[in-house]
């Protein structure tokens, strides 16, 4: 499933064919994707300029000069295609703009969606109601984690995956900062020290950005707007390398499974 850094590669690859362009043509080819995609999505986009691209956690924002954004979600396989050299089935959105450029939200499993909200109502559209921080903001920080930790019992990995504690986090980047950060995934939350949360919130950010640099991990199904694939997969520390040494200490990477997913991380180093 694309994570934060392929969402936030799909929007910088959209920023130069999208923004400051007006939308000549706007088709939705079916009627929903993994819910149903706005019946007046045509006539509002239709003519708007577009003034913004954005992301909040795993989701893309277009914004325009009416006053509403478009919020879009690649679900498990979904990617954005410019200028594609035909529309393919699973094309299932389609922008024309001002300049010529044509963008096709392909998404062949349809776990995807589409909203257009009123800009201004957006901190009410409800998946993002409950979110946490940004992970790459200042917000993320030693004390609020400290804060939002204590006294919790579950396992640091799994409440970094909850999105009320920090937004857009993923299974494979929640493993790289647990192992850059030497911290144990099943280590209670409320019992991670004060110099691990240290470690924690600076590891978060750099494993982000690397993916992000990369263009994103390509597994299955995800490639960036232009067509190429993300290359962070090559870079992975722990993910997918089990039986492999661990990049500190050599340690052999093992895979546990933890509220049905797989986590890798090196028992000798991640105490």
């Amino acid at each position: 499933m694309p994570e934060l850094p392929e969402v936030e590669t799909t929007v910088r690859g959209l920023r130069p064919v999208l923004e400051g362009q007006r939308l000549v043509q706007v088709e939705a080819r079916r009627a929903d994707l993994r819910r149903p995609i706005p019946v007046d999505l045509r006539q509002r986009l239709t003519g708007a300029r577009v003034i913004d691209l954005g992301r909040r956690a795993k989701y893309g924002l277009i914004g325009t000069d009416r006053g509403d954004t478009l919020i879009f979600h690649l679900g498990m396989s979904g990617r954005w295609r410019i200028d594609p050299d035909e529309i393919g089935k699973h094309d299932h959105f389609l922008i024309e703009t001002e300049a010529g450029h044509r963008l096709a939200l392909n998404d062949p499993r349809r776990f995807g969606s589409l909203d257009l909200v009123v800009t201004a109502a957006l901190p009410d559209f409800p998946a993002f109601v409950a979110l946490g921080p940004e992970p790459l903001g200042t917000e993320l920080n030693p004390a609020y984690l400290a804060s939002a930790l204590e006294g919790r019992i579950a396992p640091i990995k799994l409440l970094l995956l909850d999105q009320r504690i920090v937004a857009g986090l993923g299974n494979i980047y929640v493993c790289e900062a647990l192992n850059l950060a030497r911290i144990n995934p099943r280590k209670p939350g409320g019992q991670v020290s004060g110099p691990a949360l240290k470690r924690l919130t600076a590891a978060i950010p750099i494993v982000l950005n690397a993916a992000i640099d990369a263009g994103g991990s390509t597994l299955r199904d995800y490639a960036r707007p232009d067509g190429e694939l993300g290359y962070f997969s090559k870079q992975f520390r722990v993910y997918g390398r089990t039986g492999k040494p661990c990049p500190y200490d050599q340690g052999i990477i093992v895979r546990q499974v933890d509220g049905g997913r797989s986590t890798f991380f090196c028992p000798r180093c991640q105490r």
